[in-house]
């Protein structure tokens, strides 16, 4: 039901699957699998108590505590990340040709070209642009115009560069990939200095 994912010293992550976690817990209703999901979740990274709060701009952290956290779910999986050192973010999308559609509203030109009608790709993209938004944590971002992604070869798993480009803020992170089964997970390694 839950797979834990240490990445390095102070970076890791955990998978939990929605649907057997409703079903042990008899639970029916959307969001309330959510929540009490995430808790849940946290709660087994952590072994501890400590809850998810949000901020006034949905950006989610822990009570009374310094670590970052983001989360992600969806369909029958929930993912949150742990960083006790920089801002973080993960992202975890099923796989479905929909993105197809939509790719002109998040990719630029380049991106767009580079990308194509590769689904997987397209989510890649798509999830680590999230990725990213997550960790800038404010609202007022485009995703064409303020976050990019280099051009990458895909594979099951890999390493990928994404940068937040905003008037008076800039970065870039080093963003890992995975493909799941049906679904694509992408999470903040680390901030490029």
């Amino acid at each position: 039901m839950i797979e834990v994912f240490n990445i390095k010293k102070g970076l890791f992550f955990g998978l939990l699957n929605l649907k057997e976690f409703a079903d042990i817990k008899s639970l029916t209703i959307k969001r309330d699998i959510e929540t009490e999901g995430k808790n849940y979740l946290i709660s087994k990274l952590l072994d501890d108590t400590r809850k998810i709060m949000y901020d006034d701009k949905g950006k989610p952290h822990l009570t009374d505590d310094t670590r970052h956290i983001s989360v992600s779910h969806s369909h029958d999986k929930l993912a949150i990340i742990v960083n006790e050192h920089e801002a973080t973010g993960i992202d975890i999308e099923l796989i479905r040709n929909k993105v197809i559609k939509i790719r002109h509203k998040f990719l630029s030109r380049s991106e767009l070209t580079e990308a194509g009608t590769d689904v997987e790709k397209l989510l890649i993209y798509w999830a680590a642009k999230e990725t990213l938004y997550k960790i800038y944590g404010l609202k007022e971002v485009d995703f064409i115009t303020h976050l990019f992604v280099k051009p990458f070869n895909k594979h099951n798993l890999g390493t990928i560069i994404g940068e937040i480009n905003l008037p008076g803020f800039k970065t870039t992170f080093e963003l890992n990939y995975q493909v799941l089964d049906e679904y694509v997970l992408v999470y903040a390694l680390s901030q490029l200095l």
